[in-house]
């Protein structure tokens, strides 16, 4: 990992402009000892994969209620993979159809969180699967 805290990067893709769950989600992984940083709504896969490089973060989060996930989400890990971020966790949060959950899975997103899933089940997923413990 980059630092002593994860970094996570929280990015709303595409024209979707609700971010109440992102920031909710944003300020959450922020009290949970995580060092976040939200890049705003109306990103291109192209622009959070940047961020991300630049960011050096172990963690990107995308939020999206556009219903355009089965596509903007499988780009940014294109992009992740294409710059050598192939370690960079994704996750995925909305509202994601159970058959599309599985779809997103196959082309690398590592978890994917609907309405309601407590953010701490968030926090616990990411230091689980980066093998840390944040004090």
């Amino acid at each position: 990992m980059s630092s002593d805290k994860i970094r996570v990067l929280v990015a709303k893709p595409g024209l979707d402009g609700h971010d109440r769950g992102a920031k909710f989600i944003a300020q959450s992984l922020r009290d949970a000892g995580f060092e976040v940083i939200y890049t705003g709504i109306r990103q291109t896969p192209q622009m959070i994969a940047e961020a991300a490089l630049q960011e050096d973060v172990d963690v990107v989060g995308l939020s999206i209620l556009s219903g355009a996930h089965m596509t903007l989400c499988p780009k940014v890990v294109d992009l992740l993979h294409a710059q050598g971020q192939d370690d960079v966790l994704v996750l995925v949060g909305g509202i994601i159809p159970d058959d599309d959950v599985v779809k997103l899975k196959e082309a690398g997103i590592n978890a994917v969180f609907g309405p309601g899933t407590a953010s701490q089940a968030i926090a616990d997923f990411i230091r689980q699967s980066l093998g840390a413990v944040i004090e």
